[in-house]
């Protein structure tokens, strides 16, 4: 799902450290999920 998700501009993307291997930057990952919930339980939009 995170996949279909980067296809479609919802999640941010990876970054590829080796050919093998991709990370997240985890302020990129804060920010979707500041984004994406209101409070602790609440979601502003469908993911």
């Amino acid at each position: 799902m995170i996949y279909e998700m980067i296809r479609a501009g919802s999640f941010p993307p990876p970054y590829k450290i080796t050919p093998a291997t991709a990370r997240w930057s985890d302020r990129e990952i804060t920010a979707w999920i500041d984004e994406v919930k209101d409070g602790f339980e609440g979601k502003k939009r469908k993911v």
